[in-house]
């Protein structure tokens, strides 16, 4: 049996779902790690015919914040989760444009929540790595309606005094674009280094992670890890194009304390599940499921997202999806999260009242 079915039946089997198989495989887990919560929130009607309806996406979102954060509004909601003076970076998955990916409807509601617990307009950033896939995402329009400022990772430039360096580096076909790129023929050590983005180390002091429910070919899944880590820093096709790089990057990388420590909220964009193609968006490989999921790990969350997209395509009798583990075995190591679905609570904020 490979390794990937052997995972599929731990995450399956713990979760109370029947799967056949003949044996079991769990992730090292460092001992310091306890249980982790998640928060999920259904709503009806969230989506129609794919399009959001911002209203109630902004109404099951609220609902949701307020059962995770065990508060009695919004606003105080926020203010458990961060200070009015902070300013604020959504992060936001905004390549596959605006029916896929994170959805415009749900960046709305979190500034519109940030802006009833105080925090002023110019404090709120809705970002990803480039302005064209955010523009064309709809996020742009977005941020004029709301008055808050969009911007690219890319865009902003990156800060060459903050910097990933793996222990063992792999020289990047650098692009334009790359802090370095044009370097490589003329300075030693070009290439070596990713560097973050001035937007999220000089220009915000803490971040929103809405990533979405959508498959991946190297990460296995458009989460946490791949959305947040790729979207920060640059030189970034050394490790795309390797899975074992990738497995070793992505934790590292969300485990910087300019990043990993200023991550207040994980929310899983999960109105849509996509379970082939990703990360462009298909909706014939799609299904509405209307829900939102909170929480402050990011490797229970993407855990959770891979056993969600395995279990649609066993459903659907599509063959098993490339999942790259490793990335959750390594982020464990390092003390960012849990992957045991036995240690993972999962919570089902109340359904709304109906009239």
């Amino acid at each position: 049996m490979s390794r990937n079915a052997r995972f599929e039946w731990l995450i399956f089997a713990v979760l109370g779902w029947l799967v056949a198989a003949r044996g079991q495989e769990n992730f090292p887990l460092h001992e310091t790690n306890s249980a982790s919560r998640i928060v999920v929130v259904q709503g009806r009607h969230l989506l129609d015919a794919f399009l959001p309806d911002e209203e109630r996406v902004e109404t099951a979102f609220n609902r949701g914040l307020t059962f995770y954060t065990a508060e009695t509004n919004v606003a105080a909601a926020w203010r458990s989760l961060l200070a009015t003076n902070d300013t604020v970076g959504i992060k936001v998955f905004s390549d596959p444009g605006p029916l896929a990916g994170t959805r415009p409807a749900v960046a709305a509601a979190i500034v519109r929540g940030l802006e009833a617990a105080g925090l002023p307009p110019a404090h709120i950033i809705i970002w990803d790595r480039h302005l064209a896939d955010l523009r064309n995402a709809g996020f742009t329009d977005l941020g004029t309606r709301l008055g808050v400022r969009v911007a690219g990772a890319a865009e902003e430039g990156y800060d060459t005094n903050a910097f990933y360096l793996p222990d063992s580096p792999v020289v990047g076909e650098l692009v334009w674009g790359d802090s370095e790129f044009g370097k490589t023929n003329t300075e030693s050590g070009v290439g070596k280094k990713s560097f973050l983005s001035k937007l999220v180390s000089q220009q915000m002091t803490r971040i929103i992670s809405v990533a979405p429910l959508m498959n991946e070919g190297a990460g296995g899944v458009c989460g946490h890890f791949f959305s947040l880590g790729l979207g920060s820093v640059d030189n970034t096709r050394r490790f795309e194009r390797s899975a074992d790089r990738l497995a070793v990057a992505l934790p590292e990388i969300a485990a910087l304390p300019l990043i990993g420590d200023r991550v207040a909220l994980y929310v899983t964009d999960a109105l849509l599940l996509q379970y082939e193609g990703g990360p462009a968006g298909y909706l014939q490989f799609s299904q509405v499921r209307n829900e939102l999921w909170f929480g402050r790990d990011p490797v229970a969350l993407d855990v959770m997202a891979l056993k969600e997209l395995m279990l649609q395509r066993r459903l659907l009798n599509v063959p098993p999806m490339p999942t790259n583990f490793a990335i959750y075995t390594n982020a464990v190591l390092l003390q960012l999260g849990i992957n045991d679905p036995s240690r993972i609570q999962i919570e089902k904020a109340p359904e709304a009242a109906q009239p």
